[in-house]
């Protein structure tokens, strides 16, 4: 796990180590243990290391072949890394380190650019062919990693990085982008390629980039969920033995590593059955970490607990209370994007209490979107069934579960970014998605959408982004990319059969939960800030929302704010969602459009 950044020229400017040195510093906390650059007058290709696999220096970055003409940075890991430097050494093949970045590079030598079809991880890649004065740019199938691009078009340099915020250390500006708040506000998130700043675009998972002075920037999707074909005569016998197989081994080759490791663990159903496989694959006890909070709606610790007492854990909790809304401008500064998902709370805490005893854990991620585990999916899908569904049933669904319903968009949103919520459609990137997925069941649609638009666009940012924040690596058995096709092979009735979510998973998983840990009922994990909200944090959100400052931006109607917030106070409405959305949006213009002093050292950054 590290990050990465770079630069293609095309111009033949070599750009100073001042400013390399200023976009590597930007992420150094991804990869504190060592950095490195390489850089001539076309490119630079440079990376932030946190020593995960081969712990020696042999595996710092970048990487170059024996004749100096390729050069390989990656962020990331390759699990299958051991098979492929076998076969690869029968074929020839020699190596200097037990890492997996020297894999990538003798596979590129051997394979070419298609390399990455072989690869079983989660990735960021750059590979730059001196001879062909060429780079390449590849993103994992999934999209757990990310890669944010600018430029690049019409003999403009390009920039590319694992944070928004190396790319904006290069001392070019990049202005808000207004469609992308409009799809914020339709969402919850923004949905890729989008990003908040214009100008700066997301590399779509499953896809690589190729660069080249005569033929600019070409981009091209190398792996597509959609390819999956529907087995709609999958037996549920068949499904379970399937899930149980591929979680194992997924299990098994995500514990890799040279450097100690554990396990988030809240007791849920997803992190319950990654802790169960790991069990089975070391004697001494998995180290497993939680987070409670004083409210008990919100509070699974007794369930932590129990798994961890179930599979011999060594297992260390946290508490998170209301002072912690002191930490939105650090997880917004982190993100770099506005993010109405507030877990990303818990989720920095519980990193920070796994990093003073390892560097990676394995989490739970991905399993809801695979398998059908929210309770909006029985919502849409009564008992599994689809034959009520009307036309435009996927418009309906994508509105309904957004964050503005009803009139609240045109009740809410003021000038122009109420103007780009009606002139483009900022529900597409969901939409459009449901309907490409076409040849599936309309329950396997919905996830499919889901698994390739909310999962990237916010469910995977949060692990990411907060556990690198405190340089711990996370990897998710459920997200390795046989068991996404698995999951689209398995007819979408099984996922939701009986009424239950997850229904073949949970029986699947049973035999090594047992029951209370499988079918118990489920609980987001997330804070309890709508109460905040009311009570301890309602002068905060006044401050935040009401000083002046959100007005003066002329993108929001304020006395629709200020009702919002009097009756969520008075508790005559709830708009938790809304309002910590809005109180995101202002966190982020504070930091990266005002640079604002005070947020920005909230924010644990030297105020600039």
């Amino acid at each position: 796990m590290c990050g990465i950044f770079g630069s293609f020229g095309y111009d033949g400017t070599q750009l100073s180590d001042d400013v390399i040195a200023q976009v590597s510093g930007a992420i150094r906390h991804r990869g504190p243990d060592a950095n490195g650059y390489y850089s001539d007058d076309r490119v630079v290709l440079g990376n932030t290391r946190l020593a995960i696999l081969d712990l020696s220096t042999a595996s710092d970055q970048p990487l170059y072949s024996d004749d100096r003409d390729i050069v390989v940075v990656q962020n990331g890991e390759i699990y299958n890394y051991i098979e492929l430097r076998e076969e690869l050494r029968r074929l020839g093949a020699r190596f200097d380190s037990e890492g997996d970045t020297e894999v990538l590079l003798r596979a590129f030598e051997q394979w070419g650019p298609d390399f990455v079809t072989r690869l079983n991880g989660m990735f960021a890649i750059a590979v730059f062919e001196k001879k062909h004065q060429k780079l390449w740019l590849y993103r994992d199938r999934l999209g757990v990693k990310p890669l944010y691009l600018a430029g690049g078009e019409n003999g403009e340099r390009l920039w590319f990085a694992s944070e928004i915020k190396a790319i904006l250390a290069n001392g070019n500006s990049y202005t808000p982008d207004l469609d992308a708040f409009a799809q914020f506000f339709a969402l919850n998130y923004i949905p890729q390629p989008s990003t908040a700043f214009a100008g700066i675009r997301h590399l779509p998972p499953g896809h690589r980039a190729e660069i080249s002075a005569d033929k600019g920037v070409q981009i091209t999707r190398y792996w597509d969920l959609a390819d999956v074909a529907e087995q709609t005569d999958m037996s549920e016998a068949d499904g379970q033995a399937g899930l149980v197989r591929i979680l194992d081994d997924a299990t098994r080759i995500r514990m890799r590593s040279d450097a100690p490791f554990g396990a988030f663990l809240s007791g849920g159903l997803d992190s319950s059955s990654v802790v169960a496989f790991m069990s089975m694959y070391q004697t001494a006890p998995v180290r497993t970490f939680s987070i409670g909070f004083d409210d008990p709606r919100f509070d699974e610790t007794r369930y932590a607990r129990m798994a961890a007492k179930r599979f011999g854990t060594l297992h260390e909790m946290g508490t998170l209370t209301h002072d912690s809304y002191t930490m939105w401008p650090r997880f917004i500064w982190h993100c770099d994007q506005p993010h109405g998902d507030v877990s990303f709370m818990p989720t920095d805490r519980v990193a920070s209490l796994a990093a003073r005893d390892v560097k990676m854990v394995l989490t739970g991620d991905g399993a809801d979107e695979l398998f059908a585990g929210y309770e909006k999916y029985l919502d849409l899908f009564p008992n599994g069934q689809t034959d009520h569904l009307g036309a435009n049933w996927e418009d309906d669904f994508v509105r309904s579960s957004g964050l503005l319903v009803g009139s609240q968009a045109d009740d809410l949103l003021a000038g122009p970014l109420k103007e780009a919520f009606k002139d483009t459609d900022p529900y597409r990137a969901l939409s459009s998605e449901i309907r490409r997925a076409d040849h599936l069941d309309p329950i396997n649609r919905v996830l499919f959408a889901e698994t390739t638009t909310l999962l990237p666009g916010n469910n995977l940012v949060k692990p990411d982004r907060m556990a690198m924040a405190n340089s711990v690596e996370v990897r998710s058995p459920f997200l390795d990319y046989r068991m996404a096709e698995f999951a689209f092979s398995m007819p979408g009735a099984l996922k939701l059969k009986g009424g239950e979510t997850k229904a073949l998973y949970k029986r699947a998983v049973e035999p090594f939960l047992g029951s209370e840990l499988t079918y118990r009922r489920k609980q987001m994990f997330t804070v309890p800030v709508g109460e905040w909200l009311r009570q301890a944090l309602a002068g905060y959100t006044r401050d935040m929302l009401l000083d002046g400052r959100l007005e003066a931006r002329g993108l929001f109607d304020m006395d629709t704010i200020d009702a919002m917030l009097t009756q969520h106070i008075a508790g005559t409405a709830n708009f938790t969602r809304q309002l910590r959305a809005l109180i995101s949006v202002e966190t982020w213009f504070r930091l990266f459009v005002d640079r604002d002093a005070d947020v920005l050292e909230q924010a644990g950054q030297a105020p600039v």
